[in-house]
């Protein structure tokens, strides 16, 4: 398979960006339209990966306080490394810029995927849209 992998603001990002988390938050998971589209998109790093028809098939942000959000792959991508390159180029660009540590919030089923990149659970579980969530982080070595 042949992906591409695009970094940028939202308005370079959005017509990617939009039908990922659309399918995956709102129709799949059930997020309400007015809790998944909020002003962050805005002011956040975006990364979407292109599959070999072009299509968007993957997507997550990086928040201007080192948050990464919105990590999406579609249904029937998952489990092929793809969320795995979103989060490892939102987590290069932290790196990058300087900040020792970047912190996300999982949903529970997905704390394992995060782990795998060298994330640890901090705090207890919470909800969010309905669904459960922990908060997670990982701090870079010096």
């Amino acid at each position: 398979m042949t992906i591409r992998l695009s970094l940028g603001d939202w308005a370079s990002q959005q017509a990617g960006a939009k039908p990922v988390r659309h399918e995956v938050f709102v129709v799949e998971q059930k997020v309400p339209l007015d809790m998944e589209w909020d002003e962050m998109d805005d002011v956040s790093l975006h990364a979407v990966v292109y599959g070999n028809e072009g299509q968007p098939i993957a997507t997550g942000r990086l928040l201007p306080d080192g948050h990464i959000g919105r990590m999406a792959v579609v249904k029937e991508m998952r489990g092929d490394g793809i969320g795995g390159l979103v989060l490892q180029a939102l987590m290069e660009q932290v790196r990058e810029r300087g900040d020792r540590e970047v912190v996300l919030s999982a949903q529970t089923h997905a704390e394992a995927f995060y782990q795998r990149y060298g994330f640890s659970r901090k705090g207890e579980e919470f909800m969010e849209a309905g669904i459960p969530h922990i908060e997670m982080r990982h701090v870079f070595d010096e």
